[in-house]
Parts: structure tokens; sequence; C-alpha cells
């Protein structure tokens, strides 16, 4: 699915908070990748993230 710039940023960011406060990996993490910002992105481009967008 094709996501708007403020969709993407909200997603990202709460994935991110998510992963901040202690909420579990959906991908395994590379090794030298600790910001929550960057591994949000990974889920995401992977498809794992469990967050969904409702367009009316």
């Amino acid at each position: 699915m094709k996501y708007t710039k403020y969709e993407l940023a909200r997603i990202l960011g709460a994935r991110a908070l998510q992963l901040a406060m202690g909420a579990p990996l959906l991908v395994k993490r590379p090794k030298k990748l600790f910001d929550t910002i960057e591994i949000a992105q990974l889920e995401l481009d992977k498809g794992v993230i469990p967050i969904t967008i409702k367009h009316k």
C-alpha cells in the first residue's frame, strides 16, 4: 500500500515509540543498528509492522 508522507511519519513515529518502550522486535536486528526509527523503517520495509491505516 502506498502511504502519504504524513502517514509514514505517524506509523514510523508510533512504532519507534513502541520499540523504545520495550516492544519486541519483529525482524532480526543487524548488529550495528540501535536506532529505533531505523528499526521501525526496517520493519515497515519488510511489511511486518502491526499498524494499519484506514482511508475514508
